[in-house]
């Protein structure tokens, strides 16, 4: 037997070699696939051409709570889900023969009970004749994931103060309750709210308590609804309800009352002196409007209706208001010129001692000459002031004007007291000290020749801070009449605290012969000087001297003009 060349052992010793190296190669690459699978954060299961488990990796266990045991030979992930996306159903099963993958959510049930939801992947293995051997599933718990969505979506959807749905969230719902509406003809309502004066309870008492009341609100008008309803938050202190199904107007209208009543009760427990009000606009479908955006536009025209009106209240739409509203919007553009233009006057109304027939004092009265509708009275233009925040620019403006023609009547030898009426914005302003110290210094006036002129309903709105700046005021000399008395509901331990200094009869009690003398003899417990608004005849002047009332101002004495009379005046 001869021997075997040299070149061919080594040739064959060369063939084992790679031979060896490639199966050492294949066995690291199983253990690296070993590995993979055994320590894969997602749960992978390995199934064979008949769709049964063959093995899972420890994942699987770990979000499911199934043991590769428990599992084994199970039909797809049926152990998770009674799903025939998942488990091998007609349709997953097509898709995996048409395109050799799948993939989709579906809410897996684990061992002990927990539901959660999954995202799975399953992909077709093929062999070299390509045939399906093996079909390997991956999927992972994407509670967390699905949590987040939810949250972005709630964030996005929903105002950030109250919870409510917001304009994006509301303008979704409308258009749904429209379709609904139309598709069983039935009616819908939309509740334009806005909240009373909420500026003035911003600017006294911060805006913590403003977020306090939006919240309170909000609870107050969800409570007032259905839960097929919708109470979304507008944006500030307006909200917008959608009554979907309802009976007709009437059935809006108590809702509107409802919801006005809720509101009025509201009591912040750390602030109970704190009122809120609101005044409601209602648009009805259709016959308001057949679009979301007009409905609520219109719904918004009748809110402002019933702002006009009075506050507190609710109107429906109806077509006159659309030329009302233009109006006013008009009217404020032109309010907002007016200071600028110099288009304000100022006319005074003597206020005469009842004893001596001296004129003491007078009241300066604001008339706008508009330039297209003449003059116009202050309550023409004065909500519309308070409305659109003007009222604080317009009344430093009053006061400034009217200390510089008091001190202009002083240097003529006519030292009379001029009061000013402050409004609610006034009243309620931190800096109304400030802005009195300057126009009184800037015109050179004394002190007590002014006189501020409050309402009873400003007194029951002041806090503390109120009394204590009329206080200082009052230090000072300034005089503080309370105006119109008998019109509001202020209680007497407020009269006794307020630092006022006169009480004015409203002109409506001037002829009544039972309550005159009873505001006098209040007045005099008080140690507070009475003056009557409104006297027009020598009898109610005579009836006035009779019980005692201080001063009087009306037309008996003299209408309100630009130069009133003096040559009477206290000297």
């Amino acid at each position: 037997m001869s021997a075997e060349p040299v070149h061919a052992v080594h040739q064959r010793l060369v063939s084992a070699s790679q031979a060896l190296g490639e199966l050492l190669h294949v066995v690291a690459s199983l253990e690296m696939q070993a590995q993979v699978f055994a320590h894969c954060r997602d749960a992978i299961a390995i199934m064979d051409a008949d769709w049964r488990i063959l093995a899972v990796n420890d994942a699987f266990e770990q979000i499911t709570g199934f043991s590769a045991q428990a599992v084994h030979g199970t039909p797809g992930l049926s152990c998770l889900s009674d799903s025939h996306e998942v488990d091998g159903g007609p349709e997953a099963r097509q898709h995996l023969l048409s395109h050799c993958h799948w993939k989709g959510e579906f809410r897996a049930t684990a061992r002990d009970g927990r539901l959660f939801p999954a995202s799975a992947a399953i992909t077709a293995i093929v062999d070299a004749q390509r045939q399906v051997s093996h079909y390997m599933a991956i999927f992972t718990d994407i509670t967390e994931r699905k949590l987040h969505e939810d949250r972005t979506r709630y964030q996005a959807e929903h105002d950030f103060l109250t919870g409510l749905p917001n304009t994006v969230l509301f303008a979704d719902r409308l258009q749904l309750a429209l379709a609904s509406a139309q598709r069983h003809r039935t009616q819908l309502a939309i509740l334009f709210l806005d909240l009373d004066r909420f500026k003035d309870i911003n600017d006294t008492h911060g805006h913590a308590t403003g977020d306090a009341v939006l919240k309170a609100v909000a609870g107050a008008l969800t409570r007032c609804v259905r839960g097929a309803d919708t109470v979304s938050r507008r944006g500030g202190d307006e909200f917008v309800l959608i009554l979907v199904d309802i009976g007709g107007p009437d059935q809006a209208a108590h809702v509107a009352a409802s919801v006005i009543d809720a509101i009025h009760a509201i009591r912040l427990p750390e602030l109970p002196e704190v009122r809120v009000g609101c005044s409601v606009g209602i648009a009805l479908w259709p016959g308001d409007g057949g679009g979301a955006d007009e409905l609520v536009h219109n719904a918004d025209l009748a809110m402002y209706h019933a702002k006009q009106d009075g506050r507190g209240e609710f109107r429906f739409f109806s077509p006159t208001m659309n030329a009302h509203v233009v109006e006013r919007i008009e009217l404020e553009n032109a309010l907002r010129q007016a200071l600028a233009n110099e288009e304000f006057v100022l006319e005074y109304q003597p206020e005469v001692q009842v004893s001596s027939g001296l004129t003491i004092g007078v009241e300066a009265l604001i008339r706008w000459r508009h330039p297209r509708l003449g003059t116009m009275l202050p309550e023409q233009f004065i909500p519309v002031a308070e409305s659109n925040g003007l009222i604080l620019q317009i009344g430093e403006w009053v006061l400034r004007k009217a200390c510089e023609q008091a001190r202009a009547w002083r240097d003529l030898g006519f030292p009379v007291v001029v009061a000013v009426n402050l409004s609610s914005a006034q009243f309620l302003n931190a800096d109304l000290v400030g802005y009195v110290d300057t126009a009184l210094q800037r015109a050179g006036l004394e002190a007590r020749f002014l006189e501020l002129e409050v309402t009873e309903a400003m007194i029951m709105q002041g806090d503390h801070g109120a009394v204590d700046a009329f206080a200082a005021l009052q230090a000072r000399g300034v005089q503080v009449t309370l105006d119109d008395f008998g019109t509001g509901a202020a209680s007497l331990a407020r009269l006794r605290n307020f630092p006022i200094s006169k009480i004015k009869i409203d002109r409506s009690f001037v002829d009544d012969t039972e309550l005159v003398p009873a505001i006098i003899a209040l007045a005099r417990s008080l140690k507070l000087r009475v003056a009557a608004e409104g006297v027009e005849t020598a009898e109610q002047l005579a009836f006035l001297q009779q019980q005692g009332c201080d001063e009087y101002q009306g037309h008996l004495a003299s209408l309100a003009t630009a130069a009133p009379q003096l040559a009477r005046a206290r000297q």
